[in-house]
């Protein structure tokens, strides 16, 4: 299951951490981030134990969504050694996400 990154948590569980952390930047309100949610979860299996999944709703963790610059949901950012690696805006297919998770792993 994808975790749950928060303003109070992002620092520890993705900053620090020495696994690549893909991140979905979310709301309720968003249609397309409730269609990319499913693949989302599907990746957090498929990865357990390589790579950190999860998601930030950006309605209840402002300041992580501000630290970040998203503008715009969904936003799902690769997150590596403290640095965004890569990142990808709007809903794409899993193929898509899996190929940004494997050249950053």
């Amino acid at each position: 299951m994808a975790l749950e990154f928060t303003d109070a948590n992002f620092q520890t569980e993705v900053l620090n951490s020495d696994k690549l952390s893909v991140i979905d930047f979310w709301a309720e309100w968003c249609g397309p981030c409730r269609a990319i949610g499913p693949v989302i979860e599907e990746l957090s299996k498929d990865y357990a134990g390589q790579v950190n999944i999860g998601k930030v709703n950006v309605d209840h963790n402002p300041q992580v969504s501000v630290d970040y610059g998203i503008t715009s949901i969904p936003a799902i950012l690769f997150i590596k050694d403290g640095k965004v690696v890569d990142k990808q805006i709007g809903a794409v297919p899993k193929s898509v996400l899996e190929k940004k998770i494997q050249a950053n792993l």
